[in-house]
């Protein structure tokens, strides 16, 4: 009998791609081949997200594509989407197996069951209020890995539901983020991204101790800056209000973590952020990017907003421009709201702003964003930079890649470049907002 092809697809965060390829290990030692998910398969296993109406939708969608390749496909859902809403996603034609937070760890096992029983639809989800942890981390299909620390968070934010997904705050331990860093840079990962949902929030309730808090995210970076090992440290998403002054500081001297900071503001409006259940108001945001600014003055700062949230007036949204036009950050990721189950702001919807005007102000922002990118990266023309080439161009021509502080740039393709960090010299922003580069001799 021939080996069963299975293939996997991940919608949403970067800890989700972690976990994806963490999962697909399982299936490396048994009897299945890893094919493509563009190609025909015999599994598909969908790692979903559900921070907005939109990832339910695409995860619809990928259903129905993969039955298009193959009409009699065994299609899996796992992630936030079957966590949440399992009788709802078992319901979407085509769907054989639904996966809680706990079981998709253990997704063969389940697959042998439901196979041997031959029954399916089948929902199998954690009901547990506790929630383990599983390390995870992605490697093998590029020199950059996603390596999660930390999962789950204790913010009560109105609009998120996340934390109903995800569950309490909890981490990986010192000892095991090090050895893990070890083990991914000496395969030869040379970029890793630490990931989680509230990577700020590092040391509650570290794995297997059930202290409240063993280390903190200071604590935490100060270790991993002593390994010996070489390679380079980006750090996903952080809260305003758990980036300290002293771990900026830090960060400016580090010889591993690069320059990259993303921190969500969500809205430049402190009425907003109150109705958010944000734990900050602008003025610290603000603190925050000064600090940034003045340690490390070419650091990437990156945002997410959120546009036409219940109750936000033309007046809250031009605060929110206003402020935003005036920090020193280089680009924003603009979300519309998005109303979620079971969370409190849909008690706001009396207040509701329509999909129009949350259209326009997405565009304002978009159009402000390209503008705050471009103008951070024609600062750093004509300066050396330290390049991860990662993939060619369609036609071979160009090698693509990341600077330290996440330029994208491009280089004359040369083979012995990919997947190699590369010093260069940046020249030009070229029409599409990619920095073009020469090697630097």
């Amino acid at each position: 009998m021939g080996k069963k092809k299975v293939a996997f697809y991940t919608l949403g965060c970067k800890l989700n791609y972690a976990e994806t390829s963490t999962i697909a290990r399982k299936f490396s030692n048994l009897n299945y081949e890893h094919v493509s998910f563009n190609s025909c398969s015999d599994i598909y296993v969908i790692n979903s997200c559900s921070v907005t109406k939109k990832a339910d939708t695409e995860f619809k969608y990928m259903v129905r594509l993969f039955l298009s390749k193959n009409a009699k496909a065994f299609i899996i859902a796992i992630g936030c989407y079957a966590q949440l809403n399992p009788k709802e996603v078992s319901y979407i034609r085509g769907v054989d197996l639904v996966l809680g937070y706990e079981e998709k760890f253990q997704i063969t096992d389940y697959i042998d069951r439901v196979f041997l029983l031959k029954r399916y639809p089948a929902k199998i989800i954690s009901r547990n209020t506790y929630y383990s942890y599983f390390s995870s981390y992605s490697i093998g299909d590029r020199t950059r890995s996603f390596f999660k620390i930390q999962d789950g968070c204790d913010y009560k934010c109105s609009y998120c539901i996340i934390p109903m997904a995800r569950g309490y705050s909890r981490s990986e331990s010192i000892e095991n983020v090090l050895k893990q860093i070890k083990f991914l840079f000496n395969k030869g990962v040379k970029e890793i991204v630490l990931t989680g949902i509230n990577i700020g929030d590092y040391g509650k309730k570290i794995y297997g101790n059930h202290e409240r808090r063993s280390y903190t995210f200071f604590d935490l970076i100060q270790a991993i800056d002593q390994i010996k090992e070489k390679g380079r440290i980006r750090l996903s998403s952080i809260e305003p209000n758990l980036l300290r002054e002293e771990c900026i500081e830090f960060l400016s001297k580090s010889k591993h973590f690069v320059p990259h900071f993303h921190i969500p503001l969500q809205s430049g409006s402190n009425y907003i952020l109150k109705k958010m259940q944000r734990r900050y108001g602008r003025e610290l945001y603000q603190e925050k990017v000064k600090i940034i600014r003045y340690f490390i003055p070419d650091a990437y700062i990156g945002s997410d907003i959120i546009v036409g949230f219940p109750g936000e007036t033309h007046r809250h949204f031009l605060e929110t421009y206003h402020f935003l036009k005036k920090l020193e950050i280089s680009s924003l990721h603009i979300f519309s709201y998005s109303q979620r189950p079971n969370t409190t702001s849909i008690y706001l919807q009396q207040e509701k702003v329509s999909k129009k005007i949350q259209w326009k102000r997405n565009k304002i922002l978009r159009g402000l964003s390209k503008q705050k990118y471009s103008s951070f990266c024609e600062r750093q023309i004509f300066t050396k930079k330290t390049v991860l080439f990662e993939k060619n161009s369609i036609n071979n021509e160009y090698l693509y890649g990341y600077t330290e502080n996440y330029i994208r740039t491009k280089i004359f393709s040369n083979p012995i470049f990919r997947n190699t960090l590369q010093e260069v010299f940046l020249t030009k922003l070229d029409k599409d907002g990619v920095m073009i580069a020469k090697p630097f001799l």
